[in-house]
């Protein structure tokens, strides 16, 4: 599952973005990501894994309810039921 949020761009300031990724490993575990910064500028990478899909699939939508709530916006999204849940 993959959601790319974003603020709504000032008039001379490049707009911030959050990247959040939740894949499946290998071994059967989850590994959520979450990437942060400026367009075209530094990011900020954090990784969270958990073991089980339901805590992993919390813990997605309590990262992108909190992006939604600070302001950013669903530009893109992809996985397996849409950004918004099951």
């Amino acid at each position: 599952m993959r959601l790319y949020l974003q603020t709504a761009p000032a008039t001379s300031e490049a707009p911030r973005y959050v990247q959040i990724v939740l894949e499946q490993d290998l071994l059967g575990g989850w590994t959520l990501y979450r990437e942060s910064g400026v367009q075209g500028g530094k990011a900020t990478l954090k990784r969270e894994q958990f073991l089980e899909r339901d805590d992993a699939i919390a813990a997605f939508e309590k990262a992108r309810d909190a992006q939604i709530k600070r302001g950013f916006r669903v530009m893109f999204s992809q996985g397996l039921e849409g950004p918004y849940g099951r």
